[in-house]
């Protein structure tokens, strides 16, 4: 299964005119209409609010603003849990009357009771979250049965005539051959792979089992070994990016080409780091210190390896040098040999804990906003 013709045409055009623009630009519009989730996954950062913050959403009319304001040609819908989110079906469908190509993240505990709510769509995939095997899912959200639902779930979606993905990040521990064999199950159901290696978020519950670098380029290398380069499987990932994951090209990240959306307004700088927030993608793009932020800029980057943060770089690199892309798309990616050289780390500046002062300021705006509302949250938590 590949993007659909028109889909690979309308988002490869817009990149290549904003590449001979020159400057920044979005390539994937990442939406956090909610934070509220149906699961405690002990790696995940996102959940661990006060109730008055999981009980806000992002309207509609919000969320078509932000795909109008940045203009990136799709957008990723996650969360916390978005079919959470009573408008969902209303906001995809928003986006498809735009002719955004929609991805839609969900751990597919609610797909079977929303899935008629949705209607196939070449502009349209549901991505599910799949971290490995039953017992390397299961494990790594924390909650026995899950995995097997999301397969039938998958199963279900595609019986109806859905594009299908499932979205699995890699942790520390994963064992290469067992993450081959479930890379082997996906490619039988029909499904692509999008992966990537887990970010460490500072506030998981978890913080022992994230990937560093260099475990993380021998890790995909040992992956990719037992999949003929990588090329038995199908990712959406680009062949560069998966060059990347296994030590092969040195990249900093762009983080402007995967902006995120969320709750508290545009986050800078990136879709794995709240340092601040803002109202408008212009103050996003144009108020961000960018230079303050990157894996040998910033501590809290210094070990990220992905997608959001690498994949536009991989993008950009694709179009400077196409023939390597389609080199590695045709060959695989490389396994053996020496590994290109890394971004240096010594000189990054420290991390910096602001969290609290953020989730202070939304809680502050909530109550202003609705103090007996905040009240009746505050007492039942």
């Amino acid at each position: 299964m590949s993007l659909p013709l028109s889909q690979i045409a309308r988002i490869g055009a817009y990149t290549l005119k904003q590449h001979i623009r020159g400057g920044k630009y979005p390539l994937v519009l990442m939406l956090e209409p909610l934070l509220r989730c149906n699961l405690a996954c002990p790696g995940c950062g996102k959940i661990d609010y006060p109730d008055p913050i999981l009980n806000q959403r992002m309207s509609y009319e919000q969320c078509m603003d932000a795909i109008d304001e940045c203009g990136a040609p799709a957008v990723s819908i996650a969360g916390g849990e978005p079919l959470l989110h009573k408008d969902m079906a209303r906001i995809v469908k928003g986006y498809i009357a735009r002719k955004k190509f929609v991805i839609l993240c969900t751990n597919a505990l609610l797909l079977k009771k929303r899935i008629d709510e949705y209607e196939p769509s070449p502009f349209f995939t549901w991505s599910i979250h799949l971290d490995g095997d039953r017992q390397m899912h299961d494990h790594a959200v924390d909650q026995t049965g899950t995995y097997d639902i999301a397969i039938d779930a998958i199963k279900l979606a595609k019986a109806k005539g859905f594009r299908v993905q499932v979205n699995c990040t890699v942790f520390d521990g994963a064992d290469p051959a067992r993450l081959a064999a479930y890379f082997d199950e996906m490619e039988a159901l029909g499904v692509e792979i999008t992966i990537s290696p887990g970010y460490a978020y500072e506030r998981a519950a978890d913080q022992e089992h994230f990937l560093n670098r260099e475990r993380t380029k021998q890790f995909f290398r040992d992956v990719f070994t037992r999949g003929n380069g990588g090329k038995d499987w199908t990712f959406t990932n680009s062949p560069l990016f998966l060059d990347f994951l296994a030590g092969n090209q040195t990249y900093e990240c762009t983080p402007w080409s995967m902006p995120l959306r969320t709750i508290f307004g545009w986050q800078k700088p990136c879709y794995l780091l709240g340092e601040g927030y803002v109202a408008t993608f212009r103050e996003l793009m144009e108020g961000t210190d960018w230079e303050q932020y990157g894996v040998g800029k910033y501590e809290k980057c210094s070990n990220c390896m992905t997608h959001c943060g690498f994949e536009g770089t991989a993008a950009t690199d694709a179009i400077r040098h196409p023939l390597k892309m389609f080199g590695i798309g045709r060959k695989g990616v490389r396994t053996e040999g020496p590994m290109a050289p890394d971004v240096d780390l010594s000189h990054a500046r420290p991390s910096v804990d602001v969290h609290s002062s953020h989730v202070g300021r939304e809680l502050a705006r909530i109550k202003e906003m609705d103090p007996e509302g905040f009240r009746r949250v505050q007492k039942v938590a």
